[in-house]
């Protein structure tokens, strides 16, 4: 895949414009496999830490990602369990300080199942 199809670069910077466009390309039978279970998906954004912790995303620029993934999961994907629905429900009824917020707890959260 080309280089401009990807969130990060070879020197690193992030593009979270990108992020839309990379969850876009994801297939549905993987996003069911990704978003079937809460401990798939803190599976799958815990693998997604530690590729950017590898090449040397700080919490902030992770939490950044992660808050553009959830804004994209709020606006475009159906909850498939009762704790995606909850976190739907915070998402929507949280400001943007309160969304990043939760984007920090979320990838926090991701860390610690996993480690």
């Amino acid at each position: 895949m080309a280089e401009h199809n990807h969130v990060v670069n070879k020197e690193g910077e992030v593009a979270l414009n990108k992020v839309d466009d990379v969850l876009n390309r994801i297939d549905d039978s993987k996003k069911d496999d990704i978003l079937g279970s809460f401990d798939s998906f803190k599976s799958y954004l815990s693998d997604k830490i530690e590729m950017a912790q590898k090449i040397g995303l700080n919490e902030e620029l992770i939490a950044k990602a992660a808050e553009k993934i959830a804004g994209y999961l709020a606006a475009k994907e159906e909850p498939r369990n009762s704790e995606e629905k909850l976190l739907q429900e915070l998402w929507k009824a949280g400001d943007k300080e309160q969304q990043h917020a939760l984007a920090h707890m979320l990838v926090r959260v991701a860390q610690t199942s996993y480690e």
